[in-house]
């Protein structure tokens, strides 16, 4: 499997700690190295900000997704190689996910948790079946697995649905990950509903 273009869900707090914003440019590096374009929601700011100088830093592709009013504010990345403006969160979230091979989440709030369950979510129903891969920084994912398997526990979700996402430890380990992801396919609506 050729791996072109990857979605990242992110945070933009720039009181997170350091090692958050390390790891997120860290993946941008590895990104550009293995010439993966990014698709991200083009802020400048926390673990999105380093991701995207990440991939720069390395040469490498980033297209930024962002509604008007955060360009307004003044959030977007001022150097990315491309950046679409688009009405609303949902157009944004749309189209960050259309094309990609892969939907990658680094540790966040609500927006980037928001984004990742939605991920979830479509490739439940199959309206998404590409890979779901979460970067686990200081086992940040942890109580968020816990809660699903949880939900799968007390039969909420079937037991094949563990395999709609992978927990990986580090940067380096996204890129295998996504190549080894258990294949997802539109049968898996036939389960969607237990």
């Amino acid at each position: 499997m050729k791996i072109e273009k990857v979605c990242v869900y992110c945070a933009s707090s720039s009181q997170s700690d350091i090692s958050y914003q390390n790891a997120a440019r860290r993946l941008g590096e590895v990104l550009a190295e293995n010439s993966v374009t990014l698709v991200y929601g083009a802020g400048g700011a926390g673990s999105m900000g380093h991701l995207a100088d990440g991939v720069l830093s390395k040469k490498g592709n980033v297209i930024g997704i962002i509604p008007k009013f955060m360009v307004d504010l003044e959030w977007a990345h001022k150097g990315l190689t491309e950046i679409q403006i688009v009405k609303s969160m949902h157009e944004r979230k749309q189209l960050m996910i259309t094309g990609v091979d892969a939907a990658i989440a680094l540790p966040g709030g609500s927006g980037t948790l928001e984004e990742l369950m939605e991920a979830i979510t479509w490739k439940r129903l199959g309206i998404f079946l590409k890979p779901i891969i979460l970067v686990n920084t200081n086992g940040f994912f942890n109580p968020l697995v816990d809660l699903l398997n949880n939900c799968i526990r007390e039969n909420f979700m079937d037991k094949r649905h563990k395999d709609m996402w992978t927990l990986v430890d580090s940067a380096e380990d996204v890129l295998p990950a996504i190549k080894s992801a258990p294949i997802w396919t539109s049968d898996s609506q036939n389960f969607a509903t237990i």
